[in-house]
């Protein structure tokens, strides 16, 4: 990927103004010719100390007319993600603009997001609702709001489109379907943050007869607006928001760009308008494939899963750090070596914990478990809406599952099926399909 000049303007204001990327782009030349030559940026190195702002070497300034939300983890140990207002409202407006393919005029949505404790998803949604140039209605309840009272709200107020991340929705179908209950008035039903697997698809076609159900988008606290959501995108796919940020897909192995369609890597962004909070090769933690060719206008690709060294994990409304799961085996299993499989069962995610050591222990296992809990407090709720599972294991080193190639251990597997999915189709109805 050539660089072109604003990527050269980005970069030289990076390493003028930020001590994090003056030290890392140190061995770097100034005169490059493509993207290639600038390293990967390493997230366990970028965000040590952002809990500190005024000391983050990331930063270009100081904190001024900013705004500020936790990426994930527990409420004092989240890394803490900095946008300019400017930067925010670009971001939004991008975002928002993207969303017209999905409404129509007219739409009642639910913004059935989170908020507070510096969580960005309701507002980052408020925000882009109110960029998108169909006009629709929100219904701002934020994903703390009562199964009873929405499905009272939806009646009372002819709400048609529900928006909100997978556990919040899944939470809400499973207590409609306890009562034998179905809302044929909702016809829309967008989510973020988590994908949406197939035996949970047939909960929401339940008891949510008509809806068309479709991503609202590709977006994270950290990374910013990464991809739209269009009508001819099959489940995980997306497509390329040109002139916000570039995306490269880079082997897991190698380290070279993959231009190949179908192929896995590893998902790789720079933005384009970041500048408090630079992101130059970011990875984002996700597995990704190209679906169309090279000079593809928004060229569209396909997530694939969790990276195998990705720094978070999100399963529903949980946001696991491997930091914080490595402190936590190892303070109480006394174990450096664990793995997190992720695999999804009948609508129930399942988490398992596996950590090697000589001697096995009931006890031990029982204390890890109780230790995850206490620093993710989410799991009782989500395990007590039959929406996961929790599983700890002790075992052998050589019974955690290494890469195939590089023979290197991973933190995360993630076992999900990504690979058959339906298609939304022009008319808005569903489309059954798989992936090829």
């Amino acid at each position: 990927m050539k660089i072109t000049q604003p990527i050269r303007e980005l970069m030289s204001f990076a390493r003028q103004h930020s001590r994090y990327y003056k030290n890392c782009l140190a061995d770097v030349p100034e005169a490059m010719n493509s993207l290639t030559e600038l390293p990967l940026l390493d997230p366990a190195s970028f965000w040590i100390g952002s809990e500190r702002l005024e000391q983050w070497p990331v930063l270009t300034a100081p904190i001024g007319s900013a705004v500020v939300f936790k990426t994930g983890g527990t409420t004092g140990g989240g890394r803490l993600s900095v946008y300019t207002r400017a930067e925010w409202q670009a971001t939004v407006e991008n975002f928002g603009r993207s969303l017209n393919r999905q409404f129509s005029p007219g739409d009642r949505v639910a913004n059935l997001f989170f908020a507070g404790d510096l969580y960005a998803s309701f507002l980052f949604i408020h925000d882009s609702l109110a960029h998108v140039d169909t006009p629709i209605t929100e219904f701002p309840f934020s994903g703390e709001v009562d199964p009873p009272k929405l499905a009272d709200a939806i009646a009372q107020h002819r709400i048609n489109v529900l928006a909100g991340v997978p556990a919040q929705l899944l939470t809400f179908a499973s207590w409609l379907r306890q009562r034998n209950l179905a809302l044929p008035l909702v016809d829309t039903v967008l989510y973020g943050g988590e994908s949406l697997f197939a035996s949970q698809r047939q909960l929401l076609a339940q008891v949510l007869p008509n809806a068309r159900i479709a991503s609202i988008g590709y977006a994270s606290v950290d990374a910013g607006f990464i991809g739209a959501s269009h009508h001819d995108c099959m489940e995980g796919e997306h497509r390329t928001p040109d002139g916000h940020v570039l995306l490269e897909i880079i082997d897991q192995h190698t380290g070279k760009p993959i231009e190949a369609c179908d192929q896995k890597g590893v998902l790789v962004l720079t933005n384009l308008h970041r500048r408090l909070m630079p992101l130059l090769r970011y990875p984002v933690g996700d597995l990704a494939c190209w679906r169309e060719p090279v000079g593809t206008p928004q060229r569209k690709f396909a997530l694939k899963g969790r990276s195998g060294n990705s720094q978070r994990v999100r399963v529903g409304i949980l946001s696991l750090m491997t930091d914080e799961i490595s402190e936590t085996v190892r303070s109480t299993a006394g174990s450096d070596d664990w793995q997190l499989l992720i695999e999804q069962a009948d609508g129930t995610d399942v988490l398992t914990l596996k950590y090697a050591v000589d001697e096995r222990s009931t006890h031990i296992d029982k204390n890890l478990e109780a230790r995850l809990i206490e620093r993710y407090p989410q799991i009782t709720r989500l395990r007590g809406a039959g929406l996961l599972q929790v599983r700890i294991q002790s075992c052998r080193f050589e019974d955690l599952a290494r890469h195939p190639r590089a023979g290197k251990s991973l933190r995360i597997v993630d076992l999900r099926c990504y690979d058959q999915h339906d298609r939304e189709v022009r008319d808005g109805s569903v489309d059954p399909a798989q992936l090829p």
